[in-house]
């Protein structure tokens, strides 16, 4: 299952505390198959699995989920306030 740094689940917390419409982040799968996109969401999808660290929630579809299942997700905030996010190899 994707683990969470503590990076990410500040910011899905922060989010969600400043745009209240939000619950959580999103994982999915690009419909081209060979990216993902990473979005706020305000609910699961029916097939999406629920990570939920920190207080934090992260929905992850089901084709995501398989290619992220030995993954960690960190992110940051540059100095603009944009949001980054990368993976990583779980140890």
């Amino acid at each position: 299952m994707l683990a969470l740094t503590d990076n990410v689940t500040d910011i899905v917390n922060k989010l969600v505390e400043d745009v209240p419409e939000f619950s959580a982040l999103r994982i999915a799968v690009e419909p081209d198959g060979q990216s993902l996109s990473v979005s706020p969401a305000d609910h699961a999808e029916q097939s999406d699995q629920t990570i939920v660290q920190n207080g934090a929630t992260v929905y992850v579809d089901a084709p995501a989920a398989e290619i992220l299942d030995d993954k960690v997700l960190d992110g940051g905030v540059d100095e603009e306030g944009n949001i980054q996010f990368a993976l990583g190899q779980q140890v």
